[in-house]
């Protein structure tokens, strides 16, 4: 049975990348009737933290990536991945490297000046038990490296980019397992071994990941070996890149989960345009989709080897996409808790929040656009320039006098809309202007700017809750 699995690291929150791994995963495994697992790599000890780790698992909630079984925290494993490495070492596949770090640094910089690329020279390989032991006296402690031959050809096929081929030379000389520690002791253990052990031991058949990670694929395949462990299948999706072809990082400001959802867009649309970074739907099916849709005809074969370039447009046009198929029940629903948090109290009349609902839904692109274009309805708004320009007009202000001496006459309960429309056209006559510019000048007078939802509509939820009346006496005043 497949089984692949997301591995992200509680040290930040979840982020965007991390996130497009998870659908890839997650979409793999149900298109292939497998199990989508978590392991939480919390070995950085400094770093790691609880809150982190919650945030990733209630942002995969919130995309709609459940998993098949309980975590595995990786701290927890630290004595199998100790036991792995002391299995290299007794098989001479490891050693002990005392080198200090000023002797690391003068090395790299002796190669920075000849121009080289940065690697270690294997110094300490070969030491004799002489050697370790005038080493340990002078109280060194010593990283693990594991040996890398530099005449190795490590060779797989990557599901997305096909046949792969690396050099042991290609690797940067012998690679460190384990941290500095005491001779006696194995210190802590790091993450290309720690990766190979636990997919082994989780049983993991596929591998999905960014290509930032190619380089380390060709290190844990020799691990692999090393270990007599079963090898998995890889697939290295593309990065994520800027509009200007850059990785997609921190300096372009939004990248965390976090920062989308508070930005008002929707679980859907951000999993539906993570699918579409670096997956091409295939003919006949619309870029609109649910995951579950997608999981169905989900492929490595229509996973591009190009990076995926971040398109808000795109973006904006799926997540508007999103709301405008909400019901109003569910809209509300979303916002309740958005216009609790601006203090608005709505009336007790579930209809009316309904119906402002189904006014501002078509004209969302952002769940926060509700609560920007609600405003008016719970604040009375100032008198923007453009309104106050409009009230300016010969006639404006006499049609509103008519048109509000009629409902001081004649209350609107909101309901009749032909009387409504019947009433704009009689102050446009009496006023001797056109019915464009009292229904202009209506708006200016409601919302306090000409742009806003239909005009007729929005003076029915502001008649409904008394609102009107008070809007347009201050025109006159």
């Amino acid at each position: 049975m497949v089984r692949v699995r997301l591995a992200p690291s509680p040290t930040g929150t979840l982020h965007i990348g991390t996130a497009r791994t998870a659908v890839f995963n997650w979409l793999y495994a149900k298109h292939e009737q497998g199990a989508f697992v978590l392991r939480i790599e919390d070995t950085d000890k400094e770093r790691s933290k609880p809150e982190y780790t919650q945030n990733i698992l209630e942002g995969l909630q919130w995309l709609g990536i459940d998993w098949d079984e309980e975590p595995v925290i990786q701290s927890e494993r630290v004595g199998q991945h100790r036991d792995a490495i002391q299995t290299l070492l007794d098989r001479g596949l490891a050693y002990r490297c005392y080198a200090s770090e000023t002797e690391l640094t003068a090395m790299r910089d002796a190669q920075k000046a000849a121009n080289q690329a940065p690697r270690y020279d294997n110094r300490h390989r070969s030491l004799t038990p002489e050697q370790e032991q005038a080493f340990q006296a002078e109280g060194r402690e010593a990283v693990i490296r594991f040996r890398i031959d530099d005449a190795a050809e490590i060779r797989w096929n990557d599901l997305v980019r096909g046949a792969m081929s690396w050099r042991g030379s290609d690797l940067g000389g012998d690679m460190v397992i384990a941290r500095r520690a005491p001779a006696d002791q194995i210190g802590d253990p790091l993450y290309n071994l720690v990766v190979v052990v636990d997919d082994a031991a989780m049983d993991i058949t596929h591998v999905i990941r960014g290509e930032d990670h190619i380089a380390n694929t060709a290190k844990q395949l020799l691990l692999y070996e090393a270990l007599g462990l079963p090898l998995p299948t890889f697939a290295h999706a593309p990065l994520i890149l800027n509009a200007e072809g850059r990785k997609l990082s921190k300096r372009d400001g939004v990248t965390s989960i976090n920062d989308f959802r508070a930005m008002g867009y929707t679980p859907d649309a951000i999993a539906n345009y993570m699918t579409l970074l670096g997956w091409s739907v295939p003919e006949g099916m619309e870029e609109r989709f649910s995951l579950r849709e997608a999981a169905a005809v989900f492929g490595f074969d229509r996973v591009n080897k190009a990076g995926a370039r971040f398109d808000w447009d795109k973006l904006n046009w799926l997540n508007a996409q999103v709301l405008h198929g909400w019901t109003a029940d569910h809209l509300l629903e979303e916002l309740t808790p958005l216009w609790t948090e601006r203090g608005w109290t709505a009336p007790s009349d579930k209809s009316w929040c309904l119906d402002l609902c189904a006014l501002l839904g078509p004209s969302l692109t952002l769940l926060k656009d509700g609560v920007d274009q609600a405003e008016p309805f719970f604040d009375r708004p100032e008198l923007q320039d453009d309104a106050l320009e409009q009230l300016a007009i010969d006639g404006a202000k006499a049609a509103i006098a008519d048109l509000l001496q009629r409902l001081e006459n004649n209350p609107w309960d909101g309901s009749d809309v032909d009387q409504a429309k019947a009433w704009l056209g009689d102050a446009a006559k009496a006023a001797g202007v056109k019915k464009g510019v009292v229904m202009k000048s209506m708006r200016a007078a409601l919302l306090g700017r000409l742009q806003g939802p239909d005009l007729i509509t929005t003076w029915s939820l502001l008649a409904r809750i008394g609102e009107d009346l008070p809007r347009l006496r201050r025109c006159l005043g």
